[in-house]
């Protein structure tokens, strides 16, 4: 059985394998990691989240913000983005519930409870969002000519 501290260990092994000191992209205040694959910015940390039963279940989660939702013409932004999430394997296309105006993002999210997960897991779950991130930062931008930050995460 993998606990949180495991994930993250594997995290940051992970990190390291690619060239990256670890500890240039920790946030202790946020107990995740911080790291770019190509221009997007991924948001890496495991949650929990207590049940009925006493018990807690864990989960990776991995957040990039992908664009701003545009001022204008939404129903067509969210209808494509809802095209593209049913075309991106094992990531979906999220928003934040009551986000302000200014600060109202779509999201790449990969979530995986932790249970049984070992090191080549872990890795594929990076690999494989932060490859998704990268292009669904890109197409979106793309199509819809979105210019400003490049994510919202800190």
């Amino acid at each position: 059985m993998s606990n949180p501290q495991q994930i993250l260990d594997n995290v940051k092994q992970f990190i390291q394998s690619v060239g990256v000191d670890p500890a240039t992209c920790w946030n202790e205040q946020a107990k995740a990691y911080y790291v770019y694959k190509g221009s997007a910015k991924l948001e890496i940390y495991v949650s929990s989240h207590p049940q009925n039963d006493g018990t807690t279940r864990h989960y990776l989660r991995i957040f990039s913000g992908l664009i701003k939702v545009p001022a204008t013409n939404k129903e067509h932004f969210y209808r494509r983005c809802m095209e593209i999430s049913d075309q991106s394997l094992g990531v979906k296309l999220t928003v934040f519930p009551n986000a302000a105006p200014d600060n109202d993002w779509v999201y790449a999210t990969y979530e995986r409870d932790i249970d049984g997960m070992d090191y080549n897991e872990t890795v594929t779950c990076l690999n494989d969002m932060g490859l998704w991130a990268d292009w669904l930062d890109d197409q979106l931008k793309t199509e819809f000519g979105v210019v400003g930050p490049t994510s919202p995460v800190q």
